[in-house]
């Protein structure tokens, strides 16, 4: 005699995972929507993907034609000529990645090859196809003063 055993599986079934991840995707009411991200290497970013505020950067820090990347409140300020600074939200507008540097008036996303201009932050080469959120930026002395939230 043979006995047949059948075999219950432990564990959500895929209609729950996908249920779950659905909602996971929501924005809560104030709070955002939070990419699944880690600074770790990945060059993703941990952020909501709106930047963030209140940043003060030396402007001896931003070169002419490049900027500075501020990871831990996904800003890059810019200096596109001599004397102006432009401010934008460090998550690229693509896949959430943080930019990695500001070379020859081009913002680099280390994820993807994405190029946005210092000027404007407008995309320069895909894959992403939406500007990088513009912030407001004042020079204040030495120092180039970021507030607000990026718009996009």
């Amino acid at each position: 005699m043979s006995e047949q055993f059948e075999v219950e599986e432990s564990g959500p079934d895929r209609r729950s995972v996908m249920k779950a991840a659905a909602l996971a995707a929501v924005p809560v009411a104030g709070v955002g929507t939070v990419a699944a991200c880690s600074s770790g290497g990945s060059g993703k970013s941990s952020g909501s993907g709106g930047g963030s505020a209140g940043i003060t950067v030396p402007s001896s820090s931003v070169p002419v034609g490049g900027g500075f990347v501020d990871t831990s409140k996904l800003v890059v300020v810019t200096q596109p000529q001599a004397g102006v600074f432009k401010a934008f939200s460090a998550v690229c507008t693509h896949q959430g990645c943080t930019v990695k540097d500001v070379s020859n008036n081009q913002i680099h996303c280390p994820c993807h090859g994405s190029i946005f201009s210092a000027q404007d932050g407008s995309v320069l080469n895909g894959p992403a196809t939406s500007p990088l959120g513009a912030m407001p930026a004042t020079v204040n002395g030495a120092n180039v003063e970021v507030a607000g939230t990026a718009k996009s």
